[in-house]
């Protein structure tokens, strides 16, 4: 690629580098909230339909940057491509969210799992990618995403959401070899895909561990951890002579910052359930963090939102290192104009 990055703050910020304010952007920024995100959906027919489309894809990746101007554009796709180029048959059910036809549970069901080529099997998004960088011109840097392996491997045994995950803790306690076995195929599958985005243009990539946090500590350094940092660990670490930073983030994890940090990432997302001051006490100055606005907080009345949003830029304190965000996804019912509340508060804060 040879565009010239015009903004550069948040990837400046992910490596810790001195940035003259605080980088934004939000997670789930190109959403239902937005009105023209939804005319968008409606031309496409379906969820999958827009996910699989290059040009609608990119089309509602650039709307909040066009919006409210974030410093990152991150992909518009689905944690769910990679086990959708499985052949498990995903559908998003009105209301009800992902399914999957054919759930896998079975030493037999996961022998038969391929893993994709994201050149062939996930070319759609790699395509997105793509143009979504050619169509950004500079303005600011492209996150790429895949979710974590423990939560794409929660997915694919449960058949879709759940609220008590026995089928995949079943298998977690009943046959550990055959959940890792599982594991370590999701594992390879999203290093390709990953690596793919970085190759197509991605200048940041993000792990979403959504799910990391229903495990005791134990499982999850075996389970959820150990899969992110070999993903971390074969992940494309520089391209257009810059470096490409990693991010993860486990929702719910707060108790095991210091333990994430240590991986190899450059940076680690903060959900609202812990302090940013606790978090960075906690990482010691190893790496950056983003977060971590209370979604709920946009529901609020304008100054009661300022007062939330600066009480999150205080708890960082001075000193680089911080991309302000949500602590999970912005939801569907915000008023827009909220949003242009958050930006403004966070462009004009001067530290005390």
């Amino acid at each position: 690629m040879t565009d010239t990055l015009r903004n550069d703050l948040f990837l400046r910020a992910l490596l810790r580098e001195p940035t003259p304010r605080r980088p934004l952007w939000l997670m789930r920024q190109a959403g239902r909230y937005l009105p023209e995100y939804r005319a968008t959906r409606a031309r496409a027919g379906n969820f999958l339909n827009l996910c699989t489309n290059p040009e609608l894809a990119c089309e509602v990746t650039l709307q909040p940057i066009d919006r409210y101007g974030f410093d990152a554009a991150i992909l518009f796709s689905d944690i769910l491509t990679v086990p959708h180029a499985m052949k498990l048959g995903l559908e998003f059910e009105a209301g009800e969210g992902p399914r999957f036809e054919r759930p896998v549970r079975t030493p037999r069901d996961i022998d038969a799992l391929p893993v994709p080529d994201p050149h062939i099997d996930l070319k759609y998004v790699v395509d997105a990618v793509a143009l979504i960088r050619r169509e950004l011109r500079g303005r600011v840097p492209l996150i790429g995403f895949a979710g974590s392996p423990w939560t794409v491997g929660t997915y694919m045994v449960e058949g879709g959401g759940s609220k008590s995950f026995a089928h995949i803790k079943r298998m977690m306690y009943e046959a550990p070899a055959e959940l890792h076995r599982l594991l370590d195929v999701v594992t390879r599958a999203t290093v390709l895909y990953l690596n793919a985005q970085i190759a197509a243009g991605a200048q940041a990539v993000m792990l979403f561990d959504t799910w990391g946090g229903i495990l005791t500590p134990a499982q999850y350094e075996e389970f959820s951890l150990r899969p992110m940092a070999q993903v971390v660990a074969a992940l494309t670490r520089e391209a257009d002579g810059r470096r490409v930073p990693s991010i993860v983030f486990t929702k719910g994890g707060g108790a095991w910052l210091e333990r994430i940090a240590a991986i190899g990432c450059d940076a680690v997302g903060v959900d609202w359930s812990t302090d940013l001051a606790t978090a960075r006490r906690a990482v010691g100055g190893r790496v950056a963090l983003q977060g971590n606005l209370d979604p709920a907080a946009l529901y609020a009345p304008p100054d009661r939102l300022r007062a939330e949003t600066l009480r999150v830029l205080d708890s960082y304190g001075p000193g680089p290192g911080h991309v302000f965000n949500l602590g999970h996804g912005i939801t569907p019912d915000v008023d827009p104009e909220r949003v242009a509340v958050l930006v403004e508060t966070v462009r004009n804060y001067v530290p005390g």
